[in-house]
């Protein structure tokens, strides 16, 4: 049997930043940001940390999933924007969840977090070594943007995503994935010494456009399908023309692809769970229906999953 999710729930803050609120601080505008990136609102936390954005998606999670925290034996958080250096978020949620005892770690992908923190779930489920496994992932990216740089100020917002995975219905699941990372770009987008988020957007974007689509086509090479037989892509969440480009690669209809963009920004680790949870909700995403899950981020690192949905 296959691992694969069994329940999902995400989270943002209060307080909605429209792009109109930028446009009396920096040189830009509402429809400039809305031409350029898909953006038109983000949320920021302002009395919450990283691990209160988590534990509230989590929470959620596990409830969608039908189980009780001390069900779960492994906890992997996907963020680069931790509380602090240690402990770690997985630590911090696990003692909220009073679930003391179980595997409890932090990973380091950017906005490819979610899908390496599913597929390191993938591992341990289908090697017995745990019934449950939650994945979360989070960023409080408010705290490391440069406000004043308009390259980069408009683009992100704060949120967490949660997936509980077990073990699925026999073909449904995780049918294959792909992570892969090229350090040499790390140079493009990073964490400056002043502790502000950097870019050199143009070289991100060429790398973005051609490595969201590779992704995409690889993994579904890798579960023995053409891409005929996808459903449903969801991209990670960073500009609208970069997930225009995977979503063409593929063939797709508009209506094929997640678009949650306009509403929270750039979420980094966890845009692609929000996402999916929006269509659940929405519909969009149905039983039995083959979703392909691509992200790229920081490092540079990149990561596709393709599944078949359902318990």
């Amino acid at each position: 049997m296959n691992a694969g999710i069994i329940g999902m729930g995400k989270y943002v803050p209060e307080k909605a930043i429209p792009n109109k609120n930028f446009e009396n601080v920096l040189d830009t505008s509402d429809e400039w940001i809305r031409s350029r990136t898909g953006i038109e609102n983000r949320f920021i936390a302002e009395n919450e940390e990283t691990s209160d954005l988590a534990y509230k998606a989590a929470l959620q999670a596990i409830e969608n999933a039908g189980i009780k925290p001390d069900q779960i034996g492994l906890i992997v958080v996907a963020t680069v924007t931790q509380d602090q250096n240690f402990p770690s978020v997985a630590c911090q949620i696990q003692e909220r969840l009073g679930i003391s005892g179980c595997g409890a770690m932090d990973v380091s992908a950017a906005c490819s977090g979610f899908i390496y923190g599913t597929a390191i779930a993938k591992q341990f489920i289908e090697s017995n070594s745990y019934e449950y496994v939650l994945v979360v992932g989070v960023e409080k990216l408010s705290k490391i943007v440069d406000w004043d740089d308009r390259n980069t100020a408009v683009l992100f917002g704060d949120g967490a995503s949660a997936a509980v995975l077990g073990k699925v219905s026999e073909g449904r699941g995780i049918l294959a994935f792909e992570l892969g990372a090229d350090g040499t770009g790390g140079k493009h987008l990073y964490l400056n010494p002043k502790n502000h988020i950097a870019m050199n957007g143009r070289e991100v974007f060429k790398f973005a456009v051609r490595q969201m689509g590779e992704s995409a086509v690889n993994v579904i090479e890798k579960a023995g399908m053409t891409k005929e037989d996808v459903d449903y892509l969801v991209p990670h969440q960073a500009n609208i023309r970069i997930m225009e480009a995977a979503r063409e690669r593929l063939d797709l209809p508009e209506e094929k692809m997640s678009k949650t963009i306009q509403k929270y920004g750039n979420t980094s680790a966890a845009s692609i769970g929000i996402s999916i949870v929006e269509d659940l909700e929405s519909g969009k995403i149905k039983d039995d229906d083959i979703v392909v899950l691509v992200g790229f981020g920081g490092g540079l690192t990149w990561g596709a999953l393709a599944l078949k949905w359902g318990k």
